[in-house]
């Protein structure tokens, strides 16, 4: 399986950015990890993070032929991205939304996610683990 990973806005301070919620690692420690699960479980995984909204359009766009499944997490684009929405809708791959916050127990603005109905799944509120389990359901249906 190859599974390409997306990581939206200010993910990229992990560890400085709110460590009362989004915990102490920084984002290099959820790059290892990330690629140490793939390895692991035989996934093949490449992994991108951008704060700009048309830039994760056009990963999706360029590289979703090459894998067969995509987790994203938009992070504030999430709340209002109809462009990111669209661009989800229009690629055939299996799409997971991870977050690494429970975003239905924080701000009223962060319980809306526009870009959740276009893909299969959401995965949220359990810090690097979130990833994990949108590995695992991805790897699960792949056996089905």
């Amino acid at each position: 399986m190859n599974i390409l990973i997306i990581n939206g806005p200010n993910i990229n301070f992990l560890g400085v950015r709110e460590p009362e919620v989004y915990g102490k690692m920084s984002y290099t420690d959820l790059t290892e990890y990330l690629y140490s699960y793939c390895s692991e479980k035989n996934i093949y995984s490449e992994i991108y993070q951008t704060n700009h909204e048309g830039e994760i359009i056009d990963i999706i766009q360029n590289k979703y032929k090459a894998f067969d499944a995509l987790i994203i997490n938009p992070g504030a684009y999430t709340h209002y991205s109809y462009a990111i929405y669209d661009c989800l809708l229009m690629i055939n791959i299996k799409k997971i939304e991870v977050h690494l916050s429970d975003i239905y127990n924080r701000e009223d603005f962060r319980k809306v996610s526009v870009t959740k109905n276009a893909c299969h799944k959401q995965f949220y509120g359990k810090g690097f683990e979130s990833y994990k389990e949108a590995i695992d359901y991805l790897l699960e249906e792949e056996e089905k």
